[in-house]
């Protein structure tokens, strides 16, 4: 049996044994702590990257039908808290003719920031790759402002596609003198463009943002682990912050930003978790690449 197939028949054999060894190696690299750096260095950096980017893309699509993707798909990021980063992102942009140069590029300083970190938080869980590659300082510094660029072409595809999926949720279909609304299609199929467009950004960190030769099907697998449990805690999140929580007795006007970056360090776990699950995955088939070979043998008639 080839490795792949071993090790995939190995997880299946024993997955409770593989979620303890994936939760142990997670805690050996320190991984909260890893989360945490991830999430502060989110914080700072993704109002800067929003303004850039909805300043940029304002060029070719409405800024307020921007403005309501935009905030449909931060709720994913931080759920309940959407609004109000939208409305400091439209107040800003009503007095963008204060933008400097010296601001503009303090803004790309600080879009770049989380994105660093999290290569290195990569290369810390991806250590196995490191010890054999690493990557050019030089590529490291053009992937933040790469990755900027990419999401920001991606919000505009999205940008349009949630606009021609709104317009068919206004439309009626009429049979056998009955009428149906197409609302609830076009809910449905915004989510899974939502979800679609969630484990393909996972993906594609999975394979830039650590050292080494990536595999699709590594990345992918760890993207829809990590999609998936993000799908359960953001529900958890929202039902927390309307229900249980007490934040805002707490902190007072510090509310916001400390939702945010509790929302952004449990994303940032799960998505460090996430990269995990594929080490152990690679590290297991390299012990099976190591084990002896198993004997050959017949059967008897």
């Amino acid at each position: 049996m080839k490795p792949f197939g071993r090790q995939a028949a190995q997880i299946l054999r024993h997955p409770g044994a593989f979620a303890i060894r994936t939760l142990k190696g997670f805690r050996a690299n320190q991984g909260l702590l890893l989360a945490g750096a991830v999430a502060y260095y989110a914080l700072l950096s993704i109002v800067p990257m929003l303004i850039l980017t909805v300043i940029a893309l304002s060029h070719f699509v409405d800024q307020a039908a921007l403005l309501q993707t935009l905030g449909r798909y931060l709720e994913w990021l931080v759920p309940g808290q959407s609004g109000v980063i939208i409305a400091e992102l439209a107040n800003f942009l009503l007095h963008r003719d204060v933008l400097s140069w010296v601001l503009l590029v303090s803004m790309l300083f600080f879009s770049s920031l989380a994105f660093t970190v999290l290569e290195n938080a990569m290369s810390v869980i991806f250590h196995h790759r490191v010890a054999i590659r690493r990557r050019h300082f030089l590529i490291s510094a053009v992937i933040p402002y790469a990755y900027i660029l990419s999401l920001g072409l991606g919000l505009l595809l999205v940008t349009l596609v949630a606009g021609s999926l709104q317009a068919i949720g206004q439309e009626r279909v009429e049979f056998l003198w009955r009428s149906w609304s197409l609302g609830g299609v076009s809910g449905a199929l915004l989510y899974l463009l939502g979800l679609a467009g969630e484990i393909f950004v996972l993906t594609s960190v999975y394979l830039v943002m650590p050292v080494g030769r990536p595999s699709l099907f590594h990345a992918l697998l760890g993207a829809v682990a990590a999609a998936l449990m993000w799908e359960l805690s953001r529900h958890a999140l929202v039902w927390y912050f309307t229900t249980l929580s007490q934040i805002g007795t707490v902190y007072g006007s510090l509310t916001t930003a400390i939702a945010v970056l509790l929302s952004l360090e449990l994303a940032a776990t799960l998505l460090l978790l996430g990269a995990q699950v594929i080490s152990e995955y690679e590290r297991l088939a390299l012990e099976l690449l190591d084990a002896a070979p198993e004997p050959f043998t017949t059967r008897s008639p």
